[in-house]
């Protein structure tokens, strides 16, 4: 397969991981579905560290947009180009895994809820063995299911951005390639 027509592909296949990103964190915020949570502050901190907006959404779509183009003839479309591709990708990198950690931490430290009456993360020093124990879950009495609901998008938050990250190490490795041997073109015919 020609470089930038691989280049255009994984712009193609970052584009609904970025979606997805961005959906997840927004939806973080609203707990239950409920505005009330977020207007009271009463929502998990790893939320406002926005892994899925800032890292899986806005670092990861600017590069996809420069694979877009790539592939193209003109400004993109030559071994320069490509080298700028490399950047841009590894730019995709460190968001894809300043996503992927803050999923991660996310999901070790549970969720805030009301607990025992007190606004808290109870989970946050249990080795993430809460994950197993579904009875611990019901403890949480705000926000309703918030749980499943926390670890669900951020499990998603952490899928999503994996894949992000070696959609761009591929990147990289695609614009080296195209780096040093240029783009494929087409013959024309006379």
């Amino acid at each position: 397969m020609c470089t930038g027509k691989c280049a255009r592909c994984i712009a193609f296949s970052l584009y609904p991981l970025v979606l997805v990103s961005i959906i997840c964190n927004i939806v973080l915020f609203f707990p239950g579905g409920n505005v009330k949570y977020a207007r009271e502050g009463h929502i998990t901190q790893e939320v406002t560290y926005m892994g899925g907006l800032i890292g899986g959404g806005i670092m990861a779509l600017i590069p996809s947009l420069y694979f877009s183009f790539t592939g193209e003839e003109g400004c993109c479309g030559n071994r320069f180009g490509m080298f700028l591709s490399i950047i841009f990708a590894a730019v995709g990198v460190t968001g894809a895994v300043y996503s992927f950690t803050v999923a991660v931490v996310a999901v070790g430290n549970g969720p805030l809820c009301l607990y025992s009456g007190n606004w808290t993360t109870p989970f946050k020093h249990s080795n993430v063995s809460y994950l197993s124990d579904a009875m611990l879950w019901g403890h949480c009495k705000e926000p309703v299911k918030v749980v499943q609901f926390n670890t669900g998008l951020f499990f998603t938050l952490a899928a999503a951005s994996l894949v992000q990250g070696l959609l761009c190490v591929t990147q990289m490795i695609n614009g080296l390639v195209g780096c040093l041997f240029g783009l494929c073109k087409n013959k024309e015919e006379p």
